[in-house]
């Protein structure tokens, strides 16, 4: 299935692709798309459901963040050996873990606001895994169980808060509008292997990122183990799994989003963003 959430921010309903794309109406089925609703019973029983018989939503309304009431997005750093490269920055032993402010999340087509003072606005096309099932000290093999699906972020970046403003990576990742997702929640069952999609991410038409999620270090399963080691996972998280090379940092000179740029990314399977960068 292909969830996703309809509606101004904040008041989205939740919805589904229907076969011939048409947008449908989840809202007599479930309340949101968000963690009650994303584990594998609950699926099961949204994927019995007649999606030509819900109504229609028309499809020119903004379409909102994939996932409701995120309780934690974990981010994964310096997760594609070319990207370690192209930062001056050696591959980590074991995955860099870090946060995103949940209040950073927004809709795939919601504008990017320009942070006050910032100099080194900064683009990422990422695959995010859903989590559909709590878990901690998650066994790599067992991983798979505790996957709701997958969709796209944008992991937006200020490299100056982010490297050069002391303390966490967290300082340049969490600005509002810094975690476009979506469009889709792209169930488990139909992405055949998350480590075989192709990513790319344009400025102004000009091809930035052009990557695949086959040169990840650090895989899907083994990921989703890693980070339970850590911290438990519950229904609704997100972790987003890092980044191909192609950011603005690593060109030579270093080239940054201004105001009026137009970001646009995909991920085969799981759909398209696109942003307008704006103060």
């Amino acid at each position: 299935m292909k969830l996703l959430r309809v509606g101004s921010a904040g008041s989205e309903k939740p919805a589904a692709l229907d076969a011939d794309g048409n947008i449908r109406d989840l809202s007599a089925h479930i309340d949101d798309v968000d963690g009650a609703n994303i584990g594998d019973a609950s699926l099961a029983t949204l994927r019995a459901v007649d999606l030509s018989q819900l109504p229609l939503i028309d499809q020119a309304e903004r379409i909102g963040p994939c996932v409701g009431n995120v309780g934690k997005m974990v981010c994964i750093g310096l997760n594609y050996s070319d990207h370690a490269a192209e930062s001056g920055l050696d591959l980590p032993p074991e995955p860099v873990v870090f946060f995103k402010a949940t209040s950073a999340i927004s809709g795939p087509n919601d504008a990017i606001e320009i942070p006050r003072d910032s100099t080194a606005l900064d683009w990422e096309v990422e695959l995010a895994i859903v989590i559909g099932k709590d878990g901690k000290y998650i066994d790599e093999s067992n991983a798979w169980d505790h996957i709701a699906g997958y969709c796209v972020v944008n992991d937006v970046s200020e490299r100056d808060f982010q490297i050069h403003r002391s303390g966490q990576w967290v300082k340049g990742k969490s600005a509002d509008t810094f975690g476009p997702m979506g469009p889709w929640l792209v169930t488990r069952d139909e992405i055949a292997d998350p480590q075989d999609l192709s990513m790319k991410l344009e400025v102004n038409g000009e091809s930035r990122q052009n990557g695949s999620t086959s040169t990840m270090v650090y895989q899907v399963p083994f990921l989703v183990s890693y980070v339970s080691r850590f911290m438990s996972l519950q229904a609704g998280d997100v972790i987003s799994t890092g980044t191909p090379p192609g950011v603005g940092m690593g060109m030579k000179p270093p080239q940054y989003l201004k105001e009026g740029d137009v970001v646009t990314l995909e991920i085969d399977g799981l759909g398209s963003q696109r942003q307008l960068v704006r103060t």
